[in-house]
């Protein structure tokens, strides 16, 4: 293989591994924010005068 061809296959693999990368930090910032996203849900749904005391009679 010529020297040009080698430089050529090399920058392309950088390239695709750039990409690669990108993406990734995409998938994880949108998997953070969905998760965030949940906990507020979460933290909004909580009603805590509910259970908080037991009507016991007998």
């Amino acid at each position: 293989m010529d020297i040009a061809a080698l430089s050529m296959v090399l920058n392309q693999a950088k390239v695709q591994q750039q990409v690669n990368v990108s993406l990734t930090k995409t998938a994880m910032n949108q998997a953070q924010d969905n998760s965030n996203q949940f906990v507020k849900m979460l933290e909004q749904s909580v009603q805590p005068h509910l259970g908080s005391h037991a009507n016991i009679k007998g």
